[in-house]
């Protein structure tokens, strides 16, 4: 460990030694007495002044912690594992997890954004200034559709029918990829959030959403058919969405992402997905966008 003197202290951090001594005295600088001497650690000084330092938007901590934040995937979730990335989960939705990575509070976020662009998540991606070292990785297409009790006692084979029918439909939270497709569809229909039997509160992932239809606390629900098979419920097809995965350029280099990337490709991963159902795995690794 190397051991500053006050003088020399001062001069490393380009500071007087009197507004040294004025920090010292109020306890605001890493330092210690020895023998009546003042002296200051070079590796503490570069920590004290990194921590005080003042970031522009879009800027972040250099090493985000090892999270995938954003949207919950069964299959994303056995991958992260199965591959020893390393990588934890923190699922709240889409629009959360991006959030936690401009915060610099997780290293990748999983999106599946819905709206009137042809590509959503490429959309979302490309209007993002904070991100201005972004790279959106593809993961799979994934189907998601309305998940119903078995037999279908409601007869419900649309969101016409759900609306037509009052029947409970249980929701996601605002700014989850599914509740971002429940508003498309209902755009679509002439409809808004109000005109729905919504139960409340709203889920906070798809297999809570399952859980809530498969325990008849609701007669309906927009989720994937991993899901939907996952709860022994039924599913009624929508369409097909992209499942991506952004982050910055500095951790699409990294070992636990790049473990990740290689399990991608093996036979294992298509695999699962298959058995999972609902899922197309060309896209898996693919840059679909960057910048």
């Amino acid at each position: 460990m190397e051991l500053l003197t006050t003088s020399e202290a001062a001069d490393y951090l380009r500071l007087g030694e009197r507004k040294l001594y004025e920090l010292v005295a109020e306890g605001r600088i890493p330092c210690s007495k020895v023998t009546g001497k003042w002296l200051f650690p070079r590796h503490e000084l570069d920590r004290w002044v990194v921590a005080g330092l003042m970031r522009p938007e879009g800027m972040s901590a250099s090493e985000p912690p090892s999270i995938v934040g954003g949207s919950q995937d069964d299959l994303l979730e056995w991958s992260l594992r199965q591959s020893g990335s390393g990588l934890a989960t923190l699922s709240e939705g889409t629009e959360g997890g991006v959030a936690r990575l401009l915060r610099g509070e997780a290293a990748v976020a999983a999106i599946h954004f819905h709206g009137e662009a042809a590509d959503a998540n490429v959309a979302a991606a490309a209007a993002m200034p904070q991100l201005y070292d972004v790279v959106l990785v593809g993961f799979v297409r994934r189907e998601q559709g309305l998940l119903l009790p078995h037999g279908n006692p409601k007869s419900l084979h649309s969101l016409d029918d759900v609306l037509a029918s009052g029947a409970r439909i249980a929701g996601r939270q605002r700014g989850a990829g599914a509740d971002m497709l429940l508003n498309l569809l209902l755009a679509k229909a002439g409809a808004a959030h109000g005109d729905l039997n919504l139960l409340e509160p709203p889920c906070l992932t798809g297999p809570d959403l399952a859980a809530a239809v498969r325990t008849g606390r609701a007669d309906c629900g927009i989720a994937s058919r991993a899901a939907a098979r996952a709860a022994g419920l039924e599913f009624m097809p929508l369409l097909w969405e992209n499942f991506d995965l952004l982050l910055r350029q500095r951790t699409y280099f990294q070992p636990s992402f790049q473990a990740l990337l290689k399990f991608l490709p093996l036979r294992p991963f298509a695999d699962r997905a298959a058995e999972l159902t609902g899922y197309d795995t060309s896209p898996a690794g693919q840059i679909r966008f960057f910048k």
